[in-house]
């Protein structure tokens, strides 16, 4: 499968797929919605997307779910880093000098992506990071 472009619209066809195929096997460890807005895009707009570990596996769609537990603010290098590259020290980094901004419940954000979350050892993380460039 070629690879797309982090958040371009090609990008969000092969990521539906993946995740309409995708077999969690176990349910999450923390159940949670997490909006994102992702700024300075190379596609000329900010995207909004929401992930969703509620109701026994992870879950994505375009645009912000409603009642959210999370919400961050992010630009697209810092997203990409962290999302594609794995890259926990750059989302520090960057939440510590206001790169990030997060609203709501951090203890269940930072649940996501532990060791027992949907973080960068999940079977879905890296069948969606084998798509991305």
């Amino acid at each position: 499968m070629p690879k797309q472009p982090f958040l371009s619209d090609d990008w969000y066809v092969l990521v539906d797929a993946i995740v309409d195929e995708h077999d969690p096997g176990t349910k999450p460890a923390v159940e949670m919605v997490l909006n994102l807005t992702i700024t300075d895009t190379p596609f000329g707009a900010e995207r909004l997307l929401h992930l969703s570990t509620r109701d026994g596996g992870a879950r994505w769609g375009v645009g912000h779910a409603e009642n959210a537990d999370t919400s961050i603010t992010t630009d697209y290098e810092t997203a990409k880093q962290v999302f594609v590259d794995a890259n926990v020290q750059a989302g520090i980094d960057a939440f510590t000098t206001g790169k990030v901004r997060v609203q709501g419940d951090l203890t269940k954000l930072l649940s996501l992506f532990g060791p027992a979350g949907v973080g960068s050892g999940s079977s879905l993380y890296l069948a969606i990071q084998e798509v991305t460039e």
